[in-house]
């Protein structure tokens, strides 16, 4: 079958079927249509392992990242997949291996460091109140910095639950600090308009005018701004408040699984990058037992 009517068929069959986002779709178009024009693919029958071999070896002659080496053989193989799936006959996924990537190093910051950012905001104007309540509420819930954007204002901050519609469209409850329901109780008394957003985006002027819900871009300006004002040096973007939700939960005593569905993490796996910053046991070992026979 014409290679293009199967891409086609694939990206919908993802979009409705696996309830996969459009950026979703967009990223596995284009990945795909890299493998299908480097290799002139016509039809199924076309994806060979050495076509696939000649197009890794392209990718890292390119420079291109190992991890980003690895959204494409990923792709490649949930397309063959899916092809199997529907009966046809094509290369096997699993004679695919994918890249070998180093293991994901984490950004955080120091915990005196993190204090002095969610301090940064002062005074109780709109814009430093909505601040605050952005920075709060980040390091409460661990959200990712798009479900903070579609935050809608309109719940009951003294339960102090939130329920989220995260990747792939899973649903998962984050719980608000005192700290933060604090803030967004703040926030939300000094607003006078019905605009249904949580977070809204403001003009620059004196007396800020809303121009609709916030962006992502504006709340990554927002964190680099105060992390300036509190005097860190680290670049800090909103992930790292992520990171710092999720090793302070472990570093408190917090079991990996409840943390993996705090972050709607689909695997565990995922959530594991974070053990080797919060193992107390091998701290406990290294003092008990390094240097004993010193004096």
């Amino acid at each position: 079958m014409d290679i293009k009517v199967l891409l086609k068929n694939y990206l919908d069959y993802l979009e409705i079927e696996k309830n996969r986002s459009p950026k979703t779709r967009e990223n596995y178009e284009r990945y795909l249509k890299a493998f299908i024009n480097f290799g002139k693919i016509k039809n199924e029958k076309d994806i060979t392992l050495e076509t696939v071999r000649e197009f890794r070896l392209r990718l890292a002659r390119q420079g291109i990242k190992k991890i980003t080496q690895s959204y494409y053989i990923i792709a490649l193989r949930n397309f063959l997949k899916y092809l199997v799936k529907n009966d046809f006959n094509v290369l096997s996924p699993d004679k695919i291996e994918l890249p070998k990537i180093p293991e994901r190093q984490i950004e955080i910051i120091e915990y005196k460091d993190l204090e002095r950012l969610l301090e940064a905001p002062k005074g109780d104007d709109l814009r430093s109140l909505r601040d605050r309540a952005i920075l709060e509420i980040l390091f409460s819930t661990g959200l990712r910095i798009s479900e903070l954007c579609s935050l809608n204002r309109y719940f009951d901050i003294a339960r102090g639950e939130i329920s989220i519609r995260g990747k792939g469209g899973k649903l998962r409850i984050v719980f608000l600090s005192e700290r933060a329901k604090k803030a967004i109780k703040n926030y939300l008394d000094k607003r006078a308009d019905a605009e249904e957003a949580l977070f809204i985006s403001l003009t620059k002027a004196k007396n800020p005018k809303i121009i609709g819900r916030i962006i992502p871009r504006a709340v990554q300006r927002i964190i680099d701004f105060y992390a300036r004002k509190a005097g860190i040096s680290q670049k800090i973007h909103p992930h790292i408040i992520r990171h710092l939700f999720a090793t302070d939960l472990l570093i408190g005593g917090a079991d990996l699984r409840s943390v993996q569905e705090l972050l709607g993490h689909a695997n565990v796996s995922t959530t594991q990058i974070y053990t080797h910053l919060t193992n107390k046991k091998l701290k406990e070992v290294h003092q008990a037992f390094h240097g004993r026979r010193r004096k």
